[in-house]
């Protein structure tokens, strides 16, 4: 395990460099942190600012530094870069950047994505709505993995974690465009798992359930789902849980201990996997 006081230990991740999208807070900040206590240098990004259509805030700038300086308190580099998953080009730049800093990638995390605008049914959902969140939740993993999938394909080795959600596994009512992306992330997942497994380049999904928006990691996306199904804000945890087998919400670092153990060698010879997260929601 990495120190926390400046200087580096020998982690599952020691000499390794990951690449980790929607970095700036929830499940992208806990896997960064994740992968920092465990050695890894980073290449941090998330969107440089809201994105028309999604009817909430993104992660903002100073969010994104916030996670790189809770990671560099763990002794690594980390590089920080502020991207829109939908722009082949800033993306390009992005791999650019990583190769320029570090040399190489050895992991990629691809775990951008929004849940709205949802809360209609299919023939009420708009175009516009639809498109956004396919070009988000989907197209922007395949533009990460067309880039950064060579650079691991050329070191013979190395990982791509897709997070999708159990709306990747099973409908949601009024949320077609969102299951729809997500269905399609975990096809992804399964095609690229073959494209390269003869490079011994690693590609699965982990599938969170109902997460907490637990304030250190200042994840909003449970009450972005209330808010869409218009569940009343107060109390909407509570309802949520109830839904849940286990009789708990799945917490940021319960999806980030899967992503890091998909992301280091002890999993070398396990591509293809859909991991869920979800305390039991889906076994039903």
């Amino acid at each position: 395990m990495a120190s926390t006081s400046g200087t580096k230990g020998a982690g599952r991740l020691e000499g390794k460099v990951a690449v980790i999208t929607g970095a700036g807070r929830g499940v992208g900040r806990a896997c960064a942190t994740a992968f920092a206590s465990e050695g890894a240098d980073l290449v941090l990004v998330d969107v440089p600012g809201d994105i028309v259509g999604v009817p909430y805030p993104l992660a903002s700038e100073s969010q994104l530094q916030h996670t790189a300086e809770a990671c560099r308190k763990h002794g690594v580099e980390v590089l920080t870069a502020a991207a829109d998953v939908r722009d082949l080009a800033a993306l390009s730049a992005v791999r650019e950047l990583s190769v320029d800093r570090f040399g190489q990638v050895d992991a990629l995390v691809n775990n951008a994505g929004v849940v709205a605008p949802s809360g209609r049914p299919v023939h009420e959902t708009s175009e516009d709505d639809w498109q956004l969140l396919l070009d988000i939740d989907l197209s922007g993993a395949w533009r990460m993995t067309k880039l950064f999938a060579p650079l691991l394909i050329e070191r013979r080795a190395g990982s791509i974690v897709n997070v999708a959600s159990t709306a990747g596994l099973v409908g949601y009512r009024n949320f077609a465009g969102y299951v729809a992306a997500k269905h399609g992330l975990i096809g992804l997942t399964k095609a690229s798992a073959l494209d390269y497994a003869a490079f011994k380049v690693r590609v699965n999904a982990v599938c969170p359930g109902n997460i907490r928006d637990e304030p250190a990691a200042e994840g909003r996306m449970l009450s972005e789902v209330a808010r869409a199904l218009d569940v009343p804000l107060a109390g909407h945890q509570a309802l949520f849980t109830e839904q849940q087998p286990m009789n708990t919400l799945v917490d940021p670092v319960d999806v980030a201990e899967a992503v890091l153990w998909l992301s280091c060698d002890a999993t070398r010879h396990v591509t293809g996997s859909t991991v869920t997260v979800d305390a039991g929601y889906t076994v039903r």
